[in-house]
Order: C-alpha cells, then structure tokens, then sequence
C-alpha cells in the first residue's frame, strides 16, 4: 500500500507543478481528484503509513 502513498503524492506535486506554471489544464486537475481518492481511499480502508 506504500505504492498508493507514492502515486499520490507524485500526483499532488504534478498539480502543484501545473498550478504554478499553467500547463496542461484539465489534466492537473483530474490528476489532483485521483490523488485524493487515493489518499481517501487508504483512510476508509484504514491502512497504514
């Protein structure tokens, strides 16, 4: 589950990366919405860090 951890914060840097420099569009903020499910996905499951 450590794998979910990475892509999502590999995610949320993509969009801050994005947000900053205004590339890609749409995309950063679908890779942001993906990112929180993720993360919201491991803290229903209740796995752990």
């Amino acid at each position: 589950m450590m794998i979910l951890w990475i892509l999502a914060l590999v995610l949320v840097g993509l969009w801050l990366f994005g947000f900053v420099t205004h590339v890609a569009g749409n995309l950063i903020h679908l890779l942001l919405v993906i990112a929180a499910i993720v993360i919201i996905y491991n803290l229903v499951t209740g796995m752990r860090v």
